[in-house]
């Protein structure tokens, strides 16, 4: 969703979503290597399921309109029907409890909360800033 509405924004908006009152929990990328390496590091996780998240978690319309403000644009927000996902079928809330990373693989992400989201999505948005890099993302496109 990230991509979709950083994109949507880039090529002036509005921005076309599903359902923008479910929880994510996002987790910058450098954070999920970080925990990958400390798991394949770790002993203690053999045999373990263990969750790599942020232990933060945003509404979708929270989180696009935290992304219109690091872009330094405005957010108009529309729900595309094609987006919505089948009834029944959407995950209302997605949100690490990373309690067992830190115990066992010693792994504390260096991006959570409402600030380290920020900053996560900020080095995103410069990452899409370059037009090679946004040119793999299709704004007016939807693709399941």
């Amino acid at each position: 969703v990230i991509p979709t509405i950083i994109t949507q924004l880039a090529a002036g908006g509005p921005v076309r979503l599903g359902a923008v009152s479910p929880t994510r929990d996002f987790n910058y990328v450098t954070d999920t290597i970080a925990g990958f390496r400390a798991a394949a590091a770790a002993d203690a996780a053999l045999g373990e399921v263990i969750n790599i998240g942020a232990n933060y978690e945003i509404s979708v319309a929270d989180a696009a309109a935290t992304i219109a403000d690091v872009m330094g644009q405005p957010l108009d927000l529309e729900t595309d029907d094609r987006r919505l996902r089948p009834a029944a079928s959407e995950v209302e809330r997605l949100w690490c409890d990373n309690t067992l990373a830190l115990d066992r693989l010693n792994w504390t992400p260096q991006y959570t909360g409402r600030d380290g989201l920020r900053r996560g999505l900020e080095q995103t948005v410069a990452w899409f800033g370059d037009p090679a890099n946004r040119a793999l993302y299709h704004p007016s496109q939807y693709a399941v």
